[in-house]
């Protein structure tokens, strides 16, 4: 089983050394730190997998840095999610893929038969327009 944190919101300045600094400091353990980076400028994307040797040294990494603040944003840790195979998107209801549409919107009220209304000046040229 694997007990990695992703640890979020890092500014593009942190390296592993870095984090690995701030969990000596806390007395917390890793195996490994890995800091993602871009392939092509080797900047970091902003986040970083912590790997921890169990359950309760995760648990204590991610309450420890969970919120924590660092310059002037939050950091973000939790456990890591499988990493999704190349080339497939997550598979989500047809509820969650179309936009969500207001209860009380004119589309809703107006009948089939009936033409939409311009609502601006604007508006009304673009109708002639089309």
């Amino acid at each position: 089983m694997s007990f990695t944190v992703f640890l979020g919101n890092l500014p593009t300045w942190v390296t592993a050394d870095d984090i690995q600094s701030w969990l000596n400091s806390e007395n917390l353990v890793a195996d490994s730190i890995k800091v993602i980076r871009n392939p092509e400028t080797q900047e970091s994307k902003g986040f970083a997998f912590i790997e921890a040797p169990n359950a309760e040294e995760m648990q204590a990494i991610i309450r420890r840095f969970d919120r924590a603040p660092l310059e002037d944003r939050l950091l973000r840790a939790n456990p890591a999610q499988p990493p999704r195979p190349r080339g497939q998107q997550q598979a989500r209801p047809e509820a969650q893929s179309r936009p969500p549409q207001r209860s009380g919107s004119r589309r809703a009220r107006r009948s089939k038969n009936e033409s939409p209304q311009p609502q601006s000046a604007f508006a009304e040229e673009l109708a002639k327009a089309l």
